[in-house]
């Protein structure tokens, strides 16, 4: 029994599971782990551009998409896996990954064109280029529908203006996923515009407490001209970038459980060191309860991300069921982070530790992809059938 698999789930994974989940910790271990410190510490981003190739030898991009595509060919619980080792590592490596494959290749491949998958899809697989997704605005969070960027039709092309904000990978994108409004039908159209097109600018957001390690910015478009075969001809309305947000959250639910993992096995090691009184403070019965408690909420949540998973792969998923695992396990790792660092006592905030930079980034992913209080909004809309969402002011 490993001491973070409780309940051996690892049993029920297939033997090609079981590989790349080891092939992708012990390249983690060795490649990607030591660079992490300095990186979060300076707030420089890791250089995705070689991460990408990496990760796309590994086949940890767009696992769950076709190999029609250049891509894995693999399935959910695949890509839940790799989630959850990069995640151990970092919060920002599983967001490269989750923006990669479900806010970027997933649109491609539901509502792209073939020529739109054929062209754009095996380069992201490898790591080739590298995407982002434009959604978030400035004035504009939890209400996408309410989103300001606008897009006009010109001939054959699309004029864009707007602000897109706290995007993934937005100053280093060789292509971005840009959702915008027709000011004609009003209906959320999305539109694929490569780097260095005119009126389209990327930039970096820093002084940032959390995620620092990952490359997080701004997109700016002024009369952004697209051309129609840059759009994608399949998403019509609000419900394509919804779809969106649920393979992402789909992957941090797996991903959060693994910061809370990291967490979890460096206090229970420290707790059977450290010394005081004379003895190994994992003898005192506080930290005992501690100890378990976290591994019984990861269990839980391994539990939950796993069924999700097969739910996932026979194509039976709901956004409230999604909704309620990215709640419940980013709980979980905020709740192992501080729960670690309590243990640690003094040295809980030395960076020498995970657990503090991991708390950190679990406050971003705690809020992005639906924050905590939204998704409990969308449950209690599938439970009590009324929708809490909206209020009239008297």
């Amino acid at each position: 029994m490993q001491i973070s698999d409780f309940y051996d789930l690892e049993e029920l994974l297939s033997e090609e599971d079981r590989l790349v989940k080891s092939s992708i910790r012990e390249f983690l271990e060795k490649e990607i782990k030591p660079l992490i410190l300095e990186a979060w510490h300076e707030e420089e981003p890791l250089d995705f551009r070689i991460i990408a190739r990496k990760f796309g030898e590994l086949g940890m991009l767009g696992t769950f998409i076709p190999e029609t595509y250049g891509c894995p060919g693999m399935s959910y619980t695949t890509f839940g896996i790799v989630c959850e080792e990069v995640e151990r590592i970092d919060s920002a490596l599983r967001s490269f990954v989750a923006v990669t494959s479900g806010l970027v290749m997933f649109p491609i491949w539901s509502y792209g064109s073939e020529e739109q998958k054929r062209e754009y899809l095996p380069k992201l697989a490898s790591g080739e280029i590298i995407g982002c997704f434009g959604l978030t605005e400035p004035n504009v969070g939890s209400d996408p529908a309410s989103m300001e960027t606008t897009a006009r039709r010109d001939g054959d092309e699309w004029i864009i203006n707007g602000t897109k904000t706290w995007i993934s990978e937005a100053e280093i994108a060789d292509l971005a996923v840009v959702w915008a409004r027709d000011i004609q039908d009003r209906k959320i159209k999305g539109f694929l515009i490569e780097r260095g097109t005119k009126g389209f600018k990327q930039t970096l957001i820093r002084k940032k407490g959390s995620m620092r390690a990952g490359d997080v910015g701004e997109l700016y478009l002024s009369d952004c001209r697209v051309p129609e075969e840059n759009r994608l001809p399949n998403a019509l309305g609000i419900r394509a970038p919804l779809s969106c947000l649920d393979q992402a959250r789909f992957g941090i639910s797996w991903g959060a459980l693994g910061a809370a993992i990291d967490c979890y096995e460096t206090a229970l090691n420290y707790a059977k060191n450290r010394k005081q009184f004379g003895v190994p403070i994992a003898s005192f019965q506080l930290v005992q309860e501690k100890l378990v408690e976290m591994l019984i909420e990861i269990t839980k949540g391994q539990l939950l991300s796993f069924r999700l998973s097969q739910l996932m792969n026979a194509g039976k998923a709901t956004p409230e069921q999604i909704s309620m695992a990215k709640k419940n396990n980013v709980r979980v790792a905020r709740f192992c982070a501080r729960t670690a660092r309590e243990i640690l006592g003094a040295n809980g905030i030395s960076l020498d530790y995970s657990p503090i930079r991991h708390m950190a980034n679990i406050e971003s992913v705690y809020t992005y992809e639906g924050t905590d209080d939204i998704h409990t909004l969308i449950l209690g809309r599938a439970i009590t059938g009324i929708d809490a969402f909206r209020r009239e002011l008297r």
